[in-house]
């Protein structure tokens, strides 16, 4: 029995029971109670009167004693609505941390997912629950989620929360992941300008250079004339001269006499010491990165290769 689903007298018996009491199935997925109608989440189909139960109702708003009751009484902890959204999402996407370890002690399934493909850990992450997302790992998650369109890794990256990624990748997760449509984790950062993320998912080892269609996250820079974007994205080593399925380069997209478009054309030129940086780094591997702080070198040399500094304290590419 894997980690989060032990065993349990109704475990046995009402693995993934789901509530039929209406066929009728519209709107907005709501989680939600009586007087508290708030949509938290665009799943679709989830009416609420058909398919809300008390378990769902005290798992969402935290009430631990009337779940522990619901529990003691024999409720099946994995009892879902017909999208399949279990009590242990509506803790996740909550942050209700002592209902969900309550909810997994007995049984409750740590990677049963939605019709959407959407996990508790995936619900966490985009809520930037991280110590949620924690207990969720540590009690045998998929860090890469269900399927290929909800990764936690990719949700997290979308709403701009970089604590969840530290997790996340401990346990497995590929920074790299690539999603149709979406593309890495950091094509989706740099879409939603989320600066914190993109920065943390270069210091965690993402390929600057990863490409959907041509497209990589330097050209996403250039599209949103953001500097800010443009000048982490080059110093940790884009490139700034591939080109797009539409044969464009980054400097092609930039507005004429941006910011971004100055500092794609000091992006041709890297200095020496930038440019070592780079080829130890990716000597490393993003696998292995963490073990430049165990490295017999000096602090400030390990710092710069870690990103933590700079010579002059000023990033190598400025606008």
């Amino acid at each position: 029995m894997s980690a989060g689903r032990r065993e349990t007298p109704q475990n046995r018996t009402c693995q993934d029971a789901v509530l039929f009491s209406n066929s009728l199935m519209s709107g907005e997925w709501l989680l939600a109670v009586p007087l508290q109608l708030e949509p938290i989440h665009p799943f679709t189909g989830w009416d609420v009167e058909s398919d809300w139960s008390p378990l769902h109702d005290a798992a969402f708003n935290g009430r631990v004693l009337a779940l522990q009751g619901l529990i003691g009484q024999g409720t099946c902890v994995n009892l879902s609505t017909l999208d399949r959204v279990s009590p242990l999402h509506g803790a996740c996407a909550r942050g209700h941390l002592a209902c969900a370890d309550l909810l997994i002690q007995n049984g409750a399934n740590v990677n049963g997912s939605t019709v959407d493909g959407v996990t508790p850990l995936s619900e966490a992450c985009a809520r930037g629950h991280v110590t949620m997302a924690s207990l969720l790992l540590q009690r045998g998650a998929n860090p890469s989620g269900s399927d290929h369109t909800n990764s936690p890794i990719h949700r997290a990256a979308a709403k701009g929360h970089p604590e969840c990624m530290e997790p996340l990748v401990r346990h497995g997760a590929d920074v790299d992941q690539v999603i149709e449509q979406q593309g890495s984790p950091l094509h989706v950062a740099c879409s939603n300008q989320h600066l914190s993320t993109v920065k943390k998912l270069l210091e965690l080892g993402a390929c600057v250079n990863s490409s959907v269609r041509g497209e990589s996250p330097l050209h996403i820079a250039a599209r949103l004339s953001s500097p800010e974007l443009a000048s982490v994205l080059l110093d940790h080593g884009a490139a700034p001269s591939p080109r797009n399925w539409e044969g464009k380069r980054p400097l092609d997209l930039a507005p004429p006499d941006s910011p971004v478009e100055r500092l794609l054309r000091q992006g041709e030129v890297s200095p020496l010491m930038q440019l070592c940086r780079l080829h130890i780094r990716r000597t490393l591997g993003k696998w292995r990165l963490r073990s430049i702080d165990e490295l017999h070198l000096p602090a400030d040399i390990k710092r710069y290769l870690l990103y933590q500094s700079n010579t002059g304290g000023e990033p190598t590419h400025r606008y």
